[in-house]
């Protein structure tokens, strides 16, 4: 009888914690985009340009970049970047507005569906993050930019096997995806990382910066 209450009482605090989550995960995006509201208005009352790059930016390296999902009030900045290709990794249908602003700067998507779960419920399909890289080893799609909801989990999963190809090593790769996740960082995600076999992807041309770790 002891151990039915337990588990009743783990079950009830992981839903708790799983509800948190995702009210600091809306505070996190109200938060953002308020910013970049009260941005956007600027620009039009001084008339001078300032961008917004999106939630959780970064450069990865030479031509590649990371974010979470691009708000119309980053296109400006998507442009300063002149990005030949975005690889997306949520499987939901791309936004129009999202769609139009590639159209018009001539923007190619490349779009790897992979469902955002809470763990335990973790699923991590190895097909689909070694053809998103193969994307982004292709240097004829640079200047690139990941991205998923966040830029935390999905995003910090592919550059993490890219770090594996660049030989950083395994401290290395979960202290960068760290910085990202933070407080939601999934050892899930850090297993896959570690168990992630580069040997098919290694003969693959790259000639962008292939840093030997840190």
């Amino acid at each position: 009888m002891k151990i039915e209450m337990s588990d009743e009482k783990k079950k009830l605090e992981e839903e708790i914690q799983s509800e948190s989550d995702d009210e600091r995960d809306g505070e996190e995006l109200i938060k953002y985009y308020s910013a970049a509201s009260e941005i956007a208005a600027g620009n039009n009352a001084g008339g001078e340009e300032l961008f917004v790059p999106p939630l959780n930016f970064a450069m990865v390296d030479n031509g590649i970049f990371r974010s979470g999902y691009p708000d119309t009030a980053n296109f400006g900045f998507l442009q300063s970047l002149r990005l030949r290709s975005i690889l997306c990794l949520c499987p939901e249908p791309y936004p129009e507005a999202n769609a139009e602003f590639l159209r018009a700067n001539g923007i190619r998507l490349f779009q790897f569906g992979i469902d955002g779960c809470k763990e335990p419920f973790v699923n991590i399909p190895d097909d689909t993050i070694r053809e998103a890289l193969k994307v982004v080893l292709d240097t004829r799609n640079h200047p690139l930019l990941i991205h998923c909801k966040r830029g935390k989990h999905r995003t910090g999963c592919v550059v993490g096997c890219l770090r594996k190809l660049q030989r950083w090593c395994l401290s290395s790769v979960f202290d960068e995806y760290q910085r990202f996740a933070a407080a939601k960082a999934r050892v899930s995600d850090q297993r896959f990382m570690e168990r992630f076999d580069i040997s098919s992807l290694k003969h693959l041309p790259a000639s962008f910066s292939f840093s030997q770790g840190h």
